[in-house]
Formats: structure tokens, C-alpha cells, sequence
């Protein structure tokens, strides 16, 4: 495995008990990265943990809490104060007509992918200026660059954090604090689950069908496997990333057309 040198590292994963941040986890935690991880579910954060520790012979601290709150960022922090690395995560906002959406909606959307993010970096990006060393990921959407008809409350909320994030990357850079986004297409997780089930119950196609359609539609013929924007996330936290700044790296098969991203 490619020396990413960050061994000995700390890093924070949100959301890591499954999908993405999952992924984000076990490749840090190959890398050498000692974890804390954090998801809603105890049980199944538990269980990721474990396994993490199996395969990579890692230090993994579980950290049961939901990251969109303040007592959920808190115990994360508490478990890891000074983390060298953190991956912002956080479950988007559920498909529909924006019609039908009401204010505390939004207000739940923009919570879960704009400010509580932001949070977690108030929390930690001094820290990482004056240690000299940080690396800030914050896994996106393909639909900030592609806007998705459906997902309107997370196009906006996730957008916001965009432009939040290309400020400040900026001003961080020359303590060699780095801060990108991942901005994942379809990828097979739970996410992507549900909403082929909702546009599925839309069209009157069954689940397989709709699963089928969102392969066809990427350019290399396949959804994402989360191992792939894994193995992205612990690139962008390497050592030698220290100049990749205030980047959108989009995976999504090909599927966002432009001859510049």
C-alpha cells in the first residue's frame, strides 16, 4: 500500500458506521490513522468499529451521537480534541417537490449539510493552523455542480457549504491546513437505496429496473463502489495533498458532462 504518511494521525469520521463515511474510515484506518467515528446508531457504529479494527489493525474509538446536533459534536470532540484530519458526513435530506416542503424542512437540511459541518471546522481548524498539519473533507454531492430535479433541499444546503468551504480553504492553506469536498454521483449505499425506491414508486418501474437505469446512465456503465471515494478521501488527507486546495472532486462515473469540472 502507497506510504500515505499519516500514520499516527487523528482523525474524526462523521456518519462512518456504514456508506461513504464507512469507506472514508477503513481506508484512514489502513493508512494508519488512529479514528473516532461517530453515527446516530450505537449498535451498528459498534460493529464498524470492530470490523475496522480487524481489517487494519487500527485504533478505532466509537463516538455514538448524531453529528447535526450540538451534543453530537460535542462527544466526537470530546473523544478526539485535537484531530489532524476530519471527515464531514452527514445523511441528506429526504427526495420530493419543493411545494411540500415547509420552513422547518429546510431548516432540518441546511442544519445537517451547511452548519453543522461548518461547526465541526470552527471546532478544529485553529488547532490544525497551529500544529501546522490539517486536512478537511467534506463528502458533498455531485448535485452542487448538476443540480438533481428531486433533491432540491439537498442541492441548496450542500451548495451553501461549497461556497462556504472555497473562503475559507483559502485563508487556512498556508498553515498547511487543507480543506476539499468529495462530491460523490451514485454510489451503491443506502442513499442511492432510497431514492431508486421513491423514483421507482414515481415511474411505476420496479427497484431493479430503476438501479439498472442509474448504471446505464453513468458513462462507465456502473454505479460507485464506496471503497472507490474511500481511497479519495485518504489521497486528499495525505501528507503530500498539501496543495490541493479548496477542490470539488467529483466521482461520479463520468456522468457530469463538461469539458472542464
Amino acid at each position: 500500500m502507497l506510504d500515505l504518511g499519516i500514520a499516527g494521525r487523528k482523525a474524526i469520521v462523521c456518519a462512518a458506521s456504514k456508506g461513504l463515511g464507512r469507506a472514508c474510515a477503513l481506508a484512514l484506518g489502513g493508512a494508519g490513522v488512529e479514528l473516532v467515528i461517530t453515527a446516530r446508531g450505537r449498535e451498528a457504529l459498534e460493529e464498524t468499529a470492530a470490523e475496522i479494527r480487524r481489517l487494519t489493525g487500527a485504533k478505532v474509538i466509537a463516538a455514538a451521537g448524531d453529528i447535526t446536533t450540538e451534543e453530537g459534536r460535542k462527544r466526537a470532540l470530546e473523544a478526539c480534541p485535537e484531530p489532524d484530519i476530519l471527515v464531514n458526513n452527514a445523511g441528506g435530506p429526504p427526495p420530493g417537490d419543493f411545494r411540500d416542503w415547509s420552513l422547518e424542512d429546510w431548516q432540518k437540511a441546511v442544519n445537517a449539510n451547511m452548519l453543522s459541518p461548518i461547526m465541526m471546522i470552527r471546532a478544529s481548524v485553529d488547532g490544525m493552523c497551529a500544529r501546522r498539519f490539517g486536512r478537511i473533507v467534506n463528502i458533498t454531492s455531485a448535485s452542487v455542480k448538476s443540480p438533481i430535479p428531486h433533491l432540491g433541499m439537498s442541492n441548496g444546503a450542500r451548495a451553501g457549504l461549497t461556497g462556504f468551504v472555497a473562503g475559507l480553504a483559502r485563508q487556512v492553506a498556508r498553515h498547511n491546513v487543507t480543506i476539499n469536498n468529495l462530491l460523490p454521483g451514485p454510489f451503491l449505499t443506502d442513499r442511492l437505496k432510497s431514492s431508486a425506491l421513491y423514483q421507482a414508486q414515481r415511474s411505476g418501474r420496479s427497484f431493479e429496473e430503476e438501479l439498472a437505469l442509474r448504471a446505464k446512465e453513468v458513462p462507465a456503465g456502473r454505479v460507485g463502489d464506496p471503497d472507490e471515494l474511500g481511497a479519495a478521501c485518504a489521497f486528499l488527507c495525505a501528507a503530500s495533498s498539501g496543495f490541493i486546495v479548496g477542490q470539488n472532486l467529483l466521482l461520479d462515473g463520468g456522468a457530469f458532462n463538461a469539458t472542464m469540472g
